[in-house]
């Protein structure tokens, strides 16, 4: 069963406060279908847009009777921004300015973006609407990530992490995220994480530092400039029994803390290049960064930017189009 997308939105307009239909707790769900390829593209231009957050649904199927999820990654992911609709003016206007910026990206010879289409959603529907598109989802070994609504029969060895992803991006199914937590299960296995202290930049919904902290870690700090991610990145700790060692605030780097042994980065290829000098700033000498988020197609200029910051590659994972590097910092 795949989850459902943009097909069952159909267009609307958005009230404003005279509206008696249109509450306070009234968005705009703006979604596009697009090519694993134009994920990136596509994220970027709704995030200018919806103030709201966006969000990432990669294609999937249930599997093991329901209680797992297999990503298809030839099938297109639906992409998903949220605009204040209090203010019909402003939400069309938004729409429209995101449907331009959309159309420009065909020129750039992106596989296929599907039209962008809107429908009113109030947050206690979007809620529930959430729970749909999130399966439990094995990553690695022994990670399993479980959305809170659902159960899991947990298997010896499991490391279960319970997220609520609200409105924030980061649930484990986006190959990005994937790729991430698969890369600290591997530097679990080598003991790299025991005791380490571990700083999450762009933290979102937590579920990097909080995988960091169950995997061994002593503590974390995670940073987002969005603080509908900070919120999240706490409810979550809570959840996972862990927030004594979860600090999260709105920032980035530098984040003015003494230098971690483990960053984690999972931004965009945009972002990683010109942040490369003070993601190393943040490491102790030998210190590990993970970075994802990269296209593959970027792989070279992300990997020229740590190299020039004084970053060695020491690993590197993909999954489809998308990369993860492994870097550390030089002594």
């Amino acid at each position: 069963m795949a989850a459902p997308g943009p097909a069952e939105a159909r267009p609307v307009r958005a009230g404003d406060a005279r509206d008696p239909e249109t509450r306070a707790d009234a968005w705009l769900e703006l979604s596009v279908e697009a090519d694993l390829e134009a994920v990136e593209a596509v994220s970027e231009i709704l995030a200018r847009y919806a103030s709201g957050g966006t969000t990432v649904e990669p294609a999937f199927e249930l599997v093991d009777e329901g209680l797992g999820a297999r990503v298809d990654p030839a099938r297109p992911a639906v992409v998903r921004g949220y605009v204040p609709a209090r203010d019909r003016v402003a939400s069309e206007a938004a729409a429209a300015d995101a449907a331009e910026a959309l159309g420009h990206l065909q020129t750039f010879g992106l596989r296929p973006i599907g039209e962008l289409r809107t429908r009113l959603v109030h947050e206690e529907d979007w809620a529930e609407a959430w729970k749909a598109h999130f399966p439990v989802l094995r990553v690695g070994r022994h990670l399993v990530i479980r959305p809170t609504w659902r159960r899991h029969r947990r298997a010896p060895g499991d490391v279960v992490i319970a997220m609520d992803p609200g409105m924030a991006f980061g649930t484990g199914l986006h190959p990005t995220t994937r790729l991430c937590l698969a890369s600290l299960e591997s530097l679990a296995e080598r003991g790299a994480l025991a005791g380490a202290r571990v700083l999450d930049v762009g933290c979102g919904s937590g579920i990097l530092a909080i995988a960091a902290l169950a995997l061994g870690a002593a503590g974390a700090v995670g940073v987002d400039t969005d603080p509908i991610a900070i919120e999240s990145t706490a409810v979550n700790a809570r959840r996972n029994h862990v927030a004594r060692r979860v600090r999260a605030r709105v920032g980035s780097v530098p984040s003015g803390d003494p230098p971690f042994d483990v960053v984690l980065a999972n931004l965009i290829a945009g972002v990683l290049v010109p942040l490369a000098p003070l993601l190393g700033d943040e490491l102790r000498p030998g210190g590990t960064l993970l970075a994802s988020g990269i296209f593959v197609d970027r792989e070279a200029d992300v990997s020229a930017a740590f190299e020039a910051a004084g970053l060695k590659i020491a690993g590197r994972a993909h999954e489809g189009d998308w990369v993860s590097l492994q870097a550390h910092r030089r002594h």
